[in-house]
């Protein structure tokens, strides 16, 4: 016969614990069509970019070179709310890389890697969110999860860098998970989306930098992709 373990644990009002995980973050791009559109293209001083001039009917175009772990560390804090329903608060940070590629050459004034433009970031991050929880199947109980989360990058970013982005940013999360009752703790694996709902792109980088690479976007926002380990 299966012992079940800790029969009295979701029973409680209001309880405590940890997370960690590993991330990915995402950008989602929208483009200018072409770069002449942008109102911010100045054609009186057409910029050159590895001898070759940027022109109003270019297609400048990025993306992600290649997705790039992160960590992410949380406490958690979860609140009772009926027998299949819990809010639960997770504060936390998270520890990220973006790295950009482009269509053209990458020109900054910055030391480090020319064949793409590395974004980091450090997040504090304040999710809410509410749980579903199926019916306890002996010491397993898998639910879903859905709310909202905001997020401020403390990481610096200065007037020099390349693609310049706002530290505030807000998300809409889902995702799902599984409970796992050990003999003195609850084990919950976690796969979790969130999706920015935010234009995270801040004003261009100083004149000392090209304003191209910046000026290719008319809209980024940020999507990021956890897995997570809570231990409560």
């Amino acid at each position: 016969m299966l012992l079940k373990n800790l029969t009295t644990f979701d029973d409680k009002r209001i309880h405590f614990g940890f997370s960690l995980g590993v991330n990915t973050l995402d950008f989602d791009f929208t483009h200018f069509t072409l770069i002449g559109d942008n109102p911010k293209f100045d054609a009186e001083n057409l910029e050159v970019i590895d001898g070759k001039t940027i022109y109003a009917d270019e297609k400048i175009r990025a993306d992600i070179s290649t997705l790039t772990p992160g960590f992410t560390v949380g406490i958690v804090t979860n609140l009772r709310l009926a027998e299949s329903f819990d809010l639960r608060f997770l504060p936390g940070m998270s520890f990220s890389e973006r790295k950009l590629v482009y269509n053209i050459p990458i020109l900054d004034v910055n030391p480090g890697s020319k064949e793409y433009y590395s974004i980091k970031s450090t997040f504090l991050d304040f999710p809410l969110l509410l749980k579903y929880k199926s019916r306890k199947m002996n010491n397993q109980r898998p639910y879903l999860i859905a709310g909202g989360a905001c997020r401020i990058d403390i990481s610096k970013t200065g007037q020099e860098d390349l693609v310049r982005l706002k530290p505030f940013s807000t998300y809409l999360e889902a995702g799902v998970g599984w409970d796992s009752y050990l003999q003195f703790f609850r084990l919950s694996t976690e796969l979790k989306f969130s999706f920015g709902m935010d234009n995270v792109l801040d004003v261009g980088p100083k004149s000392t930098q090209y304003q191209v690479y910046s000026n290719a976007f008319s809209r980024l926002s940020s999507n990021m992709f956890i897995f997570s380990f809570h231990f409560e």
